[in-house]
C-alpha cells in the first residue's frame, strides 16, 4: 500500500528533530454547497533540522517515532530546502 504524502506549511520548528506542519484541505459542504477550509497540525520527523517556519514542505507517512510523531519530512524536499534555504 502506498504511503500518503501531504503538503503543508511549517508552523513550528522548536522541537529537536521535530517540525509541526499545518495541512489545509478544502471540500464542498454537503448541505450548504459552500467551499469549506479545514486545517490540521501534524508532527513530523526532521532528521537534519533543515525545515524553517513558513516553508512549504511535503510529509510522508511512516512508522511511529513517538506518541504523536508518525510522519517524516520527504528527503528530496529536505535536500532542496538545505541547498537553497527556501522551499522548492
Amino acid at each position: 500500500m502506498p504511503k500518503r504524502v501531504l503538503q503543508g506549511t511549517v508552523v513550528s520548528d522548536k522541537g529537536e528533530k521535530t517540525i509541526v506542519v499545518k495541512v489545509e484541505r478544502r471540500f464542498t459542504h454537503p448541505v450548504m454547497k459552500k467551499t469549506v477550509r479545514r486545517s490540521k497540525n501534524y508532527h513530523a520527523h526532521d532528521e537534519a533540522n533543515v525545515a524553517k517556519v513558513g516553508q512549504t514542505v511535503f510529509i510522508e507517512e511512516c512508522r511511529p517515532f513517538s506518541k504523536t510523531k508518525t510522519w517524516k519530512l520527504v528527503e528530496d524536499q529536505a535536500a532542496a530546502v538545505a541547498e537553497t534555504g527556501e522551499a522548492a
